[in-house]
């Protein structure tokens, strides 16, 4: 419920979420069988990556920002010659889950709300980004991920900003029902009040 709720505020922050926003647009629409990979979707989807760094940036959103940011990670993953380590990340509407593909070693869990911007990067067509809060401190940090094919990248990016969409009607139907239930209490309670005052009446008059 508590999570529910970070991702609702979360899309409050950021009216690009809530207008779905996510530079998915710009890519091919969901399937229409979208929902038969949607029951997939609540238990976790995943994509076998390459993760290819990260860098802090000053805003939570913006395709001209997440760009320059890419380009920024991919020059310091090509300069360093390292090999780049392979990750399995998992998508659901409770979030990112990353494992280091080797040990199968946890290496963050990152909840949904945490998460303001995800692109597949125009430039670099075969990257994945993300923009997210840190869960140290109230920087944000843009981390790329290389993918075998642009469509893997363009995948991984609707698959997010279909994990944030169900995330957010989980949120509003447990609004809604709480809100039921704080109305039928009050509805009760005003029966039951009048019921009261309705007996002390009646007392008063036997007692007149």
């Amino acid at each position: 419920m508590d999570a529910l709720k970070s991702a609702g505020r979360a899309i409050i922050r950021s009216p690009s979420i809530a207008k779905q926003s996510w530079n998915a647009s710009r890519h091919k629409k969901l399937p229409e069988n979208w929902t038969d990979t949607r029951e997939t979707l609540l238990e976790g989807m995943v994509f076998q990556l390459k993760y290819l760094g990260v860098t802090l940036v000053e805003q939570p959103k913006g395709e001209e920002l997440s760009a320059a940011a890419v380009k920024r990670i991919v020059a310091t993953a090509k300069a360093s010659g390292k090999k780049l380590q392979k990750v399995t990340l998992t998508v659901s509407p409770r979030g990112i889950i990353l494992y280091d593909s080797a040990s199968n070693q946890l290496i963050e869990n990152i909840s949904i709300y945490r998460i303001s911007y995800c692109t597949a990067d125009k430039m670099h067509d075969k990257v994945f980004a993300y923009i997210v809060q840190s869960q140290h401190n109230e920087t944000l940090e843009c981390h790329a991920f290389l993918c075998t094919k642009r469509k893997v990248a363009q995948a991984v990016t609707l698959t997010v900003a279909q994990a944030f969409r169900v995330a957010f009607e989980f949120w509003q139907a447990a609004k809604e029902e709480k809100e039921k239930r704080v109305k039928s209490g009050s509805d009760g309670e005003g029966a039951s009040n009048s019921q009261s005052e309705s007996s002390a009446s009646m007392g008063s008059l036997k007692g007149g």
